[in-house]
């Protein structure tokens, strides 16, 4: 999972003056971060790893509240973006939204490429949490 967490973030570590060895000691201190908040904060039960010809190829966090299923985090690894694995995992989640009659939100980094997805699902922006996060929502009914 860390392998993953650190694919995310090469872009901009790029830009860091950083080692390779300051990099990789900063990477597992915000994954170990991360997911100690996560499974603090949130329903761990919910944390799925997604795995394509018996290798890690994503993970999947959501969390069900009373009044929507939030996901707190997804992810892909690079070789498996773009075929279609992204769209049908979200596809999954908003059914469980529709099943269970509540909304679907997502913060998502308003330059992240994923945003294009997301909209392409029926998700609209509900409120900026900053100046670059943006909370969306998918309705359920």
């Amino acid at each position: 999972m860390e392998q993953l967490y650190a694919v995310g973030r090469v872009t901009e570590l790029a830009m860091t003056p950083f080692s390779d060895e300051q990099k990789s000691l900063f990477i597992k201190q915000q994954f170990t971060a991360q997911l100690t908040h996560y499974t603090t904060h949130y329903n761990s039960e919910k944390f799925e790893i997604i795995e394509v010809d018996g290798q890690m190829a994503g993970r999947l966090f959501i969390d069900i509240w009373d009044n929507e299923i939030r996901i707190v985090d997804i992810a892909l690894a690079p070789h498996i973006q773009n075929q279609g694995l992204g769209g049908y995992l979200l596809n999954k989640v908003i059914e469980q939204g529709r099943t269970l009659k509540k909304p679907v939100t997502i913060h998502v980094e308003q330059n992240n490429p994923a945003k294009r997805l997301y909209e392409r699902l029926g998700f609209k922006e509900k409120s900026r949490t900053n100046e670059v996060y943006i909370l969306m929502e998918r309705t359920c009914c």
